[in-house]
């Protein structure tokens, strides 16, 4: 395994495929994978914490598929960066940041960081339609957390993980009610931070996020690989 001290973010509408990315990318570079919505989704479900004020709030947004705030957000992520990056390795994130307030506070921090060569930005382009299919399909480990690639998968009624063999279970937030209003979130809050980047001359990547997931990784792969060299 590579140790490569980089920083990668890696967006696209939910379901687009960016969690499996940041995997393949975290065992390929030696990356530490923060998940962002993993980690909030773990505080907002933790036992100890459900008679917290802060928590029920959160969690209802979350629950409804709208972004989390901005300011609590951005905490938790900076301080996710700010302990790897002080332990010498590289990180990738899926998603985030998720708002312009993230953006123009983690960007230039990312970038004191690992320094502006090595921060990366990739887009998975799939349309809503995608988005949709893959979402009301998604299941999800109990276990491990990892996602249940259905497409490639030769049952149509899977039950268990194919990693750790945990049960699957399907999230709140995947609901084919609350997707469209999840897409609209990322249309509305997200996506104004690619001409946020743009202005301050960071090159996105952009990628087809149709094809196979190794098909799409050999393609973040040989960019990366181009730009450290």
């Amino acid at each position: 395994m590579r140790h490569e001290k980089i920083a990668i973010v890696i967006y696209g509408l939910p379901g687009s495929g960016k969690g499996t990315q940041a995997n393949l990318a975290a065992n390929m570079f030696g990356l530490v994978n923060f998940d962002t919505g993993r980690h909030l989704e773990s505080l907002w479900y933790d036992p100890k914490r459900q008679k917290e004020a802060l928590v029920k709030k959160e969690r209802g947004l979350f629950e409804e598929g709208k972004l989390n705030t901005p300011s609590f957000v951005l905490s938790e992520v900076k301080k996710a960066a700010q302990k790897t990056a002080a332990t010498g390795l590289g990180i990738v994130f899926s998603g985030s940041p998720r708002s312009m307030h993230e953006a123009e506070k983690l960007v230039p921090f990312l970038e004191k960081l690992y320094g502006r060569k090595k921060v990366f930005f990739f887009f998975l382009d799939v349309d809503p339609k995608d988005s949709v299919e893959r979402n009301t399909r998604r299941r999800l480990c109990s276990i491990c957390r990892s996602p249940l690639l259905a497409k490639y998968y030769p049952s149509k009624y899977p039950r268990h993980c194919p990693f750790c063999a945990g049960s699957l279970y399907k999230r709140t937030l995947d609901r084919a009610d609350i997707i469209p209003k999840r897409i609209e979130e990322y249309e509305n809050r997200t996506a104004p931070i690619f001409q946020y980047l743009k202005k301050r001359g960071s090159k996105i990547k952009h990628i087809n996020g149709r094809p196979k997931p190794y098909k799409i990784f050999r393609e973040i792969e040989r960019h990366i690989n181009t730009r450290i060299q």
